[in-house]
């Protein structure tokens, strides 16, 4: 996706109280770090920053002092019961950077009749240029047979993503979903019970 600009002005109050009060505003406390800089603390327009947060690693302009700097969101607190975000560590980032990001798995396809697959590995970790950040890997299921095992080295990457992790991890497998052995018994027992008496 694009960057995202959002209008940020420097925070010169701390602490819990200070956060409540910018967070009250509809505004969300921030710091913003890297490339040696002092961390910068910064507060930040709460709705278009969490409609811009339903992106993952979507790359933010934050536009600050008549300047604008890119980051993206490293770490985003949210409260536990609401769902809110409370505050966001952005880390500075350059045009041609490489960088280590998480990125999603997202299944498309349907598996062969009568298997299910299970997601062994929910995102992976892709070194990718800084302003082309993905927002997922897909991974297609399409037709595939029980006993199938997709692993990382199978993946179409996103262009300009590298995986450097181990092309033998197991992302999803494919199976039959097999009755366990309690309900096996109970349906034999079923099965038992409605069989005719024999005629002696």
């Amino acid at each position: 996706m694009s960057e995202v600009k959002l209008a940020a002005t420097a925070r010169t109050e701390f602490g819990k109280g200070a956060a409540r009060r910018i967070r009250r505003a509809h505004q969300i406390p921030a710091v913003l770090y890297g490339h040696g800089a002092e961390p910068l603390h910064i507060t930040l327009p709460g709705h278009e920053t969490m409609l811009a947060l339903k992106h993952a690693n979507a790359l933010l302009s934050i536009e600050l002092d008549g300047g604008s700097r890119l980051a993206i969101a490293k770490d985003v607190q949210r409260d536990p019961v609401k769902n809110l975000i409370e505050h966001v560590d952005l880390l500075v980032v350059t045009k041609g950077e490489k960088i280590s990001v998480d990125v999603n798995v997202h299944v498309v396809g349907e598996s062969a009749p009568g298997t299910i697959h299970v997601v062994e590995t929910q995102a992976l970790t892709l070194e990718a240029e800084a302003t082309h950040l993905p927002e997922q890997v897909e991974v297609s299921i399409e037709g595939l047979e029980d006993g199938t095992q997709v692993r990382a080295g199978d993946l179409k990457l996103p262009a300009g993503s590298v995986y450097n992790g181990d092309p033998d991890e197991v992302i999803l497998t494919i199976s039959v979903p097999r009755a366990s052995a309690e309900d096996e018994a109970e349906e034999a027992e079923e099965a038992e019970s409605e069989a005719p008496a024999e005629e002696s």
